[in-house]
């Protein structure tokens, strides 16, 4: 009997395109009519999350790799290089899936019971100073100015 290589990279998935796959599962309870409105936006939420880290630390750092030309062939065969195309159009396609997602669904959803979703101007005078006082209380505090540069790489593998 003949055993397999554990050096074939058939055998092997790309953690980054596998993640990408969970990602587009959660996605897809946030579409499913069947699940409650607001556990659907969760999912949604949680969706649009996971891509900005997504986004500020694994292809960051496959795009650190590629520019340096250091980037290892992972087990699976691929190279960063070969793998940022396909990531490009993963995500435009998934981006679109999302904004579809809550523009066609989870507003009108939303509306039915009775929630709006506004545009800051579209908010009256009175609604607007709520909103100022929101963030001028409990947002702005929190917020904490960073710096992204060659030598401060926020979120990027050392």
């Amino acid at each position: 009997m003949r055993r397999n290589s554990l050096e074939d990279p058939r055998y092997f998935l790309n953690r980054h395109l596998s993640w990408l796959q969970f990602n587009r599962r959660v996605l897809e309870e946030a579409a499913d009519a069947s699940n409650p409105l607001l556990e659907r936006v969760k999912f949604l939420a949680i969706t649009a999350s996971n891509l900005d880290e997504f986004v500020e630390v694994r292809i960051a750092g496959l795009l650190q790799e590629a520019e340096q030309r250091r980037g290892e062939i992972g087990p699976d065969g691929l190279a960063p290089d070969e793998l940022l195309p396909q990531f490009a159009a993963e995500l435009q396609e998934f981006v679109k899936d999302q904004y579809n997602c809550w523009r066609a669904e989870l507003v009108p959803g939303l509306a039915a019971e009775s929630v709006r979703v506004r545009k800051v101007d579209e908010l009256d005078s009175e609604a607007e100073k709520v909103v100022e006082k929101f963030y001028s209380e409990q947002v702005e505090p929190i917020l904490t100015p960073v710096t992204v540069d060659p030598a401060h790489p926020y979120g990027l593998p050392r």
